[in-house]
């Protein structure tokens, strides 16, 4: 098998995914997933993916992720591993859109507009 190169977006964090066969390894910006995320939660949205596809143990995956929090750049990747289980086999389209996986997240911060503190709030308003 080759290399799977696919990408996934979230909010400001952008993920750059390179699947090949291997022994289960997930290496994310040189680190172990497991020591980039400490939080059991968030290491939850990279496992599941891989635990529907039953190939966690099946994959090597080296992840390149930037910008954004640690919850964004964790969803991004999930992104990116769904793509990338997709390509492979087409089978487990179906139990991964219904978990919405194979969704990009559009929702980002929405920009700060002129004579406002910030995007929708104002400054106090004073009768007197």
């Amino acid at each position: 098998m080759e290399v799977i190169n696919t990408t996934g977006r979230r909010k400001a964090a952008v993920a750059r995914l390179y699947m090949k066969a291997g022994s289960g390894n997930i290496i994310i910006n040189g680190k172990d997933y497991k020591e980039y995320f400490p939080q059991d939660n968030i290491r939850f949205n990279i496992d599941d993916p891989l635990n529907i596809a039953e190939s966690s143990k099946i994959y090597d995956l080296r992840v390149n992720v930037k910008g954004g929090g640690f919850k964004g750049q964790a969803e991004a990747i999930r992104l990116a591993i769904s793509k990338a289980l997709v390509i492979v086999n087409e089978d487990i389209k179906t139990s991964l859109k219904v978990k919405k996986y194979l969704t990009r997240d559009s929702r980002v911060v929405e920009r700060k507009k002129y004579g406002k503190p910030k995007a929708r709030k104002s400054f106090q308003f004073s009768k007197r």
